[in-house]
Parts: structure tokens; C-alpha cells; sequence
């Protein structure tokens, strides 16, 4: 946090000055912490020295999801964790474009009910999630901050929750601050790149209690470096608890390098977390994934579901079984699910990304999974995806080739919770970053839009910069490196690339191959400040 400190209730915590050097958890980057020493993992910053945010004057309209000014309209939010703020360097900011035009609101750590100060490389926004964590009405933004320095202690990480009210969102309340260690009696502290809040993910559980799921993949502990673990915190009143592969009942043991918790993703009736860096026999980095239940159990800790790696899941084909560096689970996405009988939503769909899945000859293609995750707590494998699958319903368009990475990003949807799910309203978008267009447009990239039940190729879609995607195609755009869902629009960042092409576009979920956006988001346009650096590599 910055020189110039930051206050809540008793606790001051200060910061170095800025300025340091990154490293990003990517393949075999991130670190970790063993689960006895586990009791290290959050401190609320203020919790117990005062109630959470009263109401709002005006009362939030509730109901909406990401609604920040509770006004029943769908507000988004767009990070650029790349931008300069108050001269800093990638110290990162966040623009909350507010539904039914009602102009655009900037939050950062120059923003005044925002803790601490902006300084170079914070990348504040690297990671969003969206819930009412105070149960007013409005929905609040949770900001991971991975690279904010603690002290003397770089790029430790913290998360702030920033929020909404009727006169929209940061501009009423004090934001809430999640560290590790300080003043609570959780055990441990922050660490040199421990990149807590490198993920999050949000909900509100089947009982009403709102949930946080922070990711804290850089954690070292007894088992090694990059074990990582997960912070949650749960309750209008912020209780906290640690949760790392050395916890009881959680599957798997820590491992160096597994880095749990680079990946989170959550709904109201499960979340999951990846460890990507997992080891499986003797092939390293294949990567695995734990569930959970959001209630709390005997231990004080979310309940453990199951974990598995691709071994597991995929049976006894040696193509499909895991393999070294397929890091399965670097990228999740979920769907609350309906199934068939079922009075209203009690399941959940999982979509788990293996950028790094060879298929045959083919390096790092790239294959995504996707599962149903019961009510009862088991799970069933639906479908295993990748560019080369031929279907009698329908063949997925594209091939896969080398370097695609096809999965290393994903979002998924429930487009009509009030009914029945079919494969017209669970949908899944994966991001294929390395997808080359042509010759001279290298790593331009690429979105594939799948059902979540039932065939992948009988109504797949696929746009990219130039067929769909307006900009390009030009070298190195990586598009479908930034995706975000909402219930009507598929989000797909564009945040590298020419300048000029630089921008969010909302896609419907059911478009055609090629197909226009119907919304499009830009730095300079619609009340958005001009000069984004890496604009809508987060979208809520």
C-alpha cells in the first residue's frame, strides 16, 4: 500500500514507494502456502472495528446483476489494469459505464472512497468480480490487485471491495481491504509475490449469505514454493477462512508449484478452484481443479466437493489422458443449471480450459472440458472440446494447430434461469488467443461460441478480428484473451492490437459465425476517457 497509508479503524498499513518489477504466473509462474500455516491466508482490513455500510438513503433497486447504482439497469464494468493513473505507471483503473446512459464513472486508488493511492505496476483491475456483498440492493466490485506491494513486501497482492449505491458505485462508502496476516489472528503474512487477488470470484449461496473466493496462487508454505491457496470470505460481517490442498477433506496434497487458486470461478450453488500447476504422476504442470460447496462446514471451511485432473476425468484414451504442461484448469467459467424435473436451479455447469493440451503432434492446441456439477455434490463429464472434433450433429468449425491455446480464457452463461436448460440458454464462449489468421497476422486471435449440453458442433460459432470482430486481423491482438458474460451480451475485450482497435464488443450469444456486435465499448467514445493502454482485459 502507499507511502502515504491507509487508515481503517485502528489499523494503518504502509507501503513502499513505487515502482517493481513483475513477474506473471503464466505456465509455470505462480507461488504458494501449506495449509496448516494456512490460517495465514486474509485479514479483512477494519474487520471488527465497525458494522459494514449501512444503507443507502435512496433504497437500490435489487434484483439486477451487476446493477451499481440500483436503478434495475445493467451497468458494466471494463478494466484496464495496464493504465496510468496520476502519472504511475500500469497502475490500473476501472470504468463503470452505467446502463441506460447515464454516463461513465472511473474508479481507481486516486478515487477518494478508495483505500490506499495508485503507484507504478499495481495493475489495479487485474481481476473482477461482481456480487452485493452488503445485501443493500446494489451490486459491489471486488478488485483484485496482485502486484500491490504490503509494506516492504512486493507484489504480496490485495483486493478491495468498492461499493454501489444510488449514487453509483466508490462515490458513498469507504471501500473493504483483504491482505494477508497484519492484525488478525489468522496466522502468517504477506509474502514476496504472493499475488493474492491474482482471481476472484463471487456469489450469494442457496441461504443468502454473500461469498468472495480469492485467489492467493503465489503462496509459498511447509510443501515448497507456488503451492497457493484460496482466502473466503463470507457474511454481511466478513468472516474470513483459509483453504489450501493441505486443508482437511481437500483433494489432493500442495505440491510446489501447483499454484491453487490462479483460476476461480463461481455460482450461487458451487465454486471452483484451479490448480494448474498440479502435478499428476510423473507429468508435471497437467494441472487439476477442486469444487466446493459455498456453506461452511464442521472444519470452518467451505465444503469440499471433489477434486480431479484430466486422468481422471477422461477415462483410459491415452490422448486424452494428462499430460506434462496441459495446465488443466488455468481457466474456468460456470452456469447455474436446471436440469430436467428440476423445479428451479440446483446444479451448476463446469467448463475447465487446457490451453496447453497437445493434440496428437499438435502443441498446445488447446481442449476445454465441460461438466455438471449436481446437486448432490457429484460430477459428470459432458463433453470434451477441441478444434479438430467431428460430430453427427455437426463438425466444430476450425482446426486446431499449433500454438492455439485454444481455452486459455472462458466465460459461460445461463441466458433464461427460469427455465429448463437446453443448449439454446447454456452457452460457453472460449478464447483462442493464439489463433492465427493469416500469415501476416500472427497470434491475431479468436472467440468460439459452443452449447454447454449436447453436441459442441451443432451450433458452434466462431468471429475474430476481421469476421466479426471489427478491428484487424493484425499481428499479435490476442483476442479472446478478455471475456465477460452477461445474461443478454457475450463481452470480448480487445484490449491489444493497434490503438485504434482497441475496445470491448458485445456479441448475442446465439450469433452466427462472422456475426456484428450489437454494443461496443471504446476508449475516447460514449463519455469513455480517450488513451487506453490495456482496455476490457476484465469485463463484468
Amino acid at each position: 500500500m502507499s507511502a502515504r497509508g491507509h487508515r481503517t479503524g485502528d489499523s494503518t498499513v504502509r507501503r513502499r514507494p513505487s515502482g517493481r518489477r513483475h513477474q506473471t504466473p503464466a505456465g509455470s509462474g505462480v507461488r504458494r502456502i501449506a495449509a496448516g500455516s494456512l490460517a495465514a491466508a486474509l485479514l479483512l482490513l477494519g474487520l471488527g472495528t465497525g458494522a459494514p455500510p449501512a444503507a443507502a438513503a435512496v433504497a437500490c433497486t435489487a434484483g439486477t446483476s451487476s446493477d451499481f447504482n440500483g436503478d434495475g439497469v445493467r451497468d458494466t464494468a471494463i478494466a484496464d489494469p495496464d493504465a496510468t493513473v496520476s502519472g504511475h505507471a500500469r497502475a490500473g483503473l476501472v470504468h463503470i459505464v452505467l446502463g441506460g446512459g447515464k454516463g461513465v464513472v472511473e474508479i481507481s486508488q486516486d478515487t477518494a472512497n478508495v483505500a490506499d493511492a495508485p503507484e507504478d505496476g499495481d495493475q489495479f483491475g487485474f481481476s473482477l468480480a461482481v456480487y452485493d456483498a452488503n445485501k443493500d440492493g446494489c451490486s459491489d466490485l471486488a478488485v483484485g490487485i496482485p502486484y500491490e506491494d504490503v509494506g516492504t513486501v512486493k507484489d504480496a497482492g490485495y483486493v478491495q471491495v468498492i461499493y454501489g449505491s444510488t449514487t453509483a458505485v466508490g462515490s458513498e462508502f469507504n471501500s473493504k481491504g483483504f491482505v494477508q496476516g497484519e492484525t488478525q489472528p489468522l496466522g502468517g503474512g504477506p509474502e514476496t509475490d504472493d499475488w493474492l487477488g491474482y482471481a476472484v470470484a463471487a456469489g450469494t449461496s442457496s441461504t443468502g449469505f454473500p461469498f468472495l473466493v480469492i485467489g492467493v496462487p503465489g503462496e509459498d508454505g511447509a510443501a515448497g514454493a507456488d503451492i497457493g491457496v484460496i482466502g473466503y470470505v463470507y457474511g454481511t460481517d466478513y468472516q474470513a477462512a483459509s483453504v489450501g490442498q493441505d486443508t482437511t477433506g481437500v483433494w489432493e496434497d500442495a505440491e510446489p508449484y501447483d499454484r491453487f487458486g490462479a483460476s476461480v470461478s463461481a455460482t450461487d450453488r458451487h465454486f471452483v478452484v484451479g490448480a494448474p500447476g498440479e502435478s499428476l504422476g510423473t507429468a508435471a504442470f497437467a494441472g487439476g481443479v477442486v469444487a466446493f460447496r459455498p456453506s461452511i462446514n464442521t472444519n470452518g471451511i467451505p465444503d469440499p466437493l471433489f477434486g480431479m485432473g484430466q486422468a481422471r476425468t477422461v477415462g483410459t484414451n491415452p490422448d486424452l489422458a494428462a499430460q506434462t504442461d496441459d495446465r488443466y484448469g488455468a481457466a474456468l467459467a460456470m452456469a447455474p443449471y436446471r436440469p430436467t424435473g428440476a423445479a428451479t436451479i440446483t446444479d451448476s455447469l463446469l467448463a475447465v480450459g487446457v490451453p496447453g493440451e497437445d493434440l496428437g503432434t499438435t502443441v498446445d492446441a488447446g481442449a476445454v472440458h465441460v461438466y455438471h456439477v449436481k446437486a448432490d455434490g457429484t460430477v459428470v463429464l459432458l463433453n470434451w472440446i477441441d478444434q479438430n472434433q467431428e460430430n453427427v450433429a455437426g463438425d466444430v468449425e476450425g482446426v486446431a494447430e499449433a500454438g492455439d491455446f485454444f481455452g486459455q480464457r472462458l466465460a459461460a452463461v445461463n441466458t433464461t434461469t427460469n427455465v429448463v436448460s437446453t443448449a439454446a440458454t447454456v452457452r460457453l464462449a472460449v478464447g483462442v488467443p493464439g489463433e492465427e489468421s493469416t500469415e501476416d497476422a500472427p497470434e491475431a486471435g479468436g472467440v468460439q461460441i459452443f452449447p454447454m449440453i449436447g453436441a459442441p458442433g451443432a451450433s458452434d460459432a466462431w468471429i475474430e478480428p476481421g469476421n466479426g470482430i471489427p478491428s484487424g486481423p493484425s499481428a499479435r491482438t490476442y483476442a479472446g484473451i478478455g471475456l465477460g458474460a452477461s445474461p443478454s451480451l457475450l463481452y470480448v475485450g480487445v484490449p491489444y492490437g493497434p490503438a485504434e482497435g482497441r475496445a470491448v464488443h458485445g456479441f448475442p450469444w446465439n450469433v452466427a459465425s462472422g456475426g456484428a456486435p450489437t454494443q461496443t465499448w471504446k476508449p475516447g467514445e460514449g463519455g469513455i476517457p480517450a488513451g487506453g493502454a490495456a482496455f476490457g482485459t476484465a469485463v463484468r
